[in-house]
């Protein structure tokens, strides 16, 4: 799959190759290539002792067409590397021929597989299909426990999926090196290059157990969510912060924003209009030093939680519909209002940590009134990103903890492929039902589709004329 120029991607060719599977080959169906007396034969032979199927498994009629195609295919790769087939006289004092077979058995994505591997005297023929020293066949079975792994199941969990459900054994370091297999995957999708200019970028964070400088601790994994200017939605990059040797964990600072935001732009990024984010420790500072002309939006949900907070239970509906008459306000004047309002109420009164909350982040609380209604809703919560990390927090529960930072960043970046499967093959599945919008493309490669984004866009022109292009 190639790149979308001056777009970033998802995903490379591989990582489609694992969720995506094979095109089918064209020619003649199996069904017709084998004939009819074939397949009743294998049928009968895939009959377990209760007059039932018996499809995968050791010795099983996947198994053994598996088994058939290999040899077969290892016995084409001998005669091409001897020069001649079997029995052809052209053999005939050669100086190699052929030397039996060896037994050997393969795990594959449908069980053990004992095979025939043909030799040579010479003992110079090395096969391509299944390489000397190979314990499994790659292909569906590395794709079925990178898709496992994806899914949240740790590595002794897919041991024993594969064992029970196919009778294949492996060993735990075998399971880590194939998925260790996309990590170069996931450094050139780190590395990519992206657009020079963001509308909206929403930062946030999932909290992993991590382990570091030899101890174990929870730390922070940031996850930049970004909209570009069609409205399609783009992780950016996932970071985590090393943990320094006369620190106890690893938090949020001015000077690690600092290097997330050296990032984007030696990946490209020159501007951002607004970032929509709740309080993080030194963003500010640092989004401004790199993109001056940012305007930092604070999370109006989460400034409406952090004032309920102190808030007692059965005050809670009372002080929310007044907070509700200051976000909802026509214009920031008016929040104003309503704000000096509620502090000189009795709510207010009572509970004066809650008119705090909003005084302390007034000033990145009312950039969004600039914007209607519709537009305002897209730029001035972070649902988008909290949306994307509940999901991720369920594939990520499972773990006790992250060997490293590589295997963290791993595990999120095929969790988030996998996310965009699963909303790509349902946007596939209702392409064509009533009433359902279908001027989406089946697979979103880039990401998930922003919706009323052109009035967006629109907005944002009018209120940053020039900075968007």
């Amino acid at each position: 799959m190639d790149a979308v120029p001056g777009k970033p991607v998802m995903a490379g060719s591989g990582v489609m190759a694992h969720h995506g599977g094979v095109n089918p080959p064209g020619g003649m169906p199996v069904r017709e290539l084998l004939g009819d007396d074939v397949l009743d034969a294998l049928l009968e032979r895939s009959r377990d002792a209760d007059g039932g199927l018996r499809l995968t498994g050791e010795g099983s009629m996947l198994g053994e067409l598996i088994k058939a195609v290999l040899e077969r295919a290892l016995e084409g790769e001998l005669s091409a590397h001897l020069g001649y087939g079997k029995h052809d006289p052209a053999g005939n004092n050669s100086g190699n021929s052929r030397n039996g077979a060896i037994r050997k058995t393969v795990q594959s994505g449908i069980g053990p597989v004992q095979l025939a591997v043909p030799r040579d005297r010479a003992g110079s023929f090395e096969p391509v299909l299944v390489p000397k020293r190979a314990g499994r066949i790659s292909g569906g079975l590395d794709d079925m426990i990178i898709s496992l792994y994806a899914h949240g199941m740790t590595v002794r969990d897919i041991l024993h999926h594969l064992n029970q459900v196919y009778g294949t054994e492996l060993s735990p370091e075998q399971v880590s090196a194939i998925t260790d297999s996309v990590l170069e995957e996931v450094r050139a999708w780190q590395n990519r290059a992206l657009d020079p200019v963001w509308p909206a970028v929403f930062p946030g964070a999932i909290m992993l157990k991590v382990r570091d400088n030899h101890v174990v601790t929870s730390k922070p994994a940031y996850i930049g969510l970004g909209v570009d200017t069609d409205g399609d939605k783009h992780v950016l990059g996932i970071w985590i912060a090393k943990t320094a040797l006369e620190d106890a964990t690893a938090g949020e600072s001015a000077r690690f924003w600092g290097s997330v935001m050296a990032d984007l732009r030696n990946r490209g990024v020159r501007d951002i209009i607004i970032a929509c984010c709740d309080g993080l420790t030194g963003f500010e500072d640092a989004i401004h030093s790199a993109f001056p002309a940012a305007t930092v939006q604070t999370c109006v949900v989460h400034l409406i939680r952090n004032a309920l907070r102190p808030v007692a239970r059965k005050d809670r509906d009372a002080v929310a519909k007044e907070l509700r008459k200051i976000y909802s306000a026509p214009n920031s004047d008016a929040a104003f209002d309503a704000l000096t309002e509620f502090s000189a109420s009795p709510l207010g009164n009572k509970y004066p940590r809650a008119i705090q909350v909003w005084e302390n982040a007034w000033d990145r609380f009312i950039p969004f009134f600039a914007f209607t209604p519709p537009v305002r809703k897209l730029l001035c919560t972070t649902n988008s990103i909290e949306s994307l990390n509940y999901q991720l927090r369920k594939v990520t529960k499972n773990r006790g903890h992250f060997p490293g930072d590589d295997a963290a960043v791993k595990l999120l970046w095929l969790a988030i492929i996998n996310i965009e499967d699963k909303r790509a093959r349902e946007r596939a599945r209702h392409r064509d039902d009533p009433g359902k919008r279908n001027d989406q493309p089946a697979r979103l490669i880039e990401g998930q589709r922003t919706m009323g984004w052109r009035e967006a866009l629109n907005e944002l022109d009018t209120a940053h004329p020039g900075r968007i292009k």
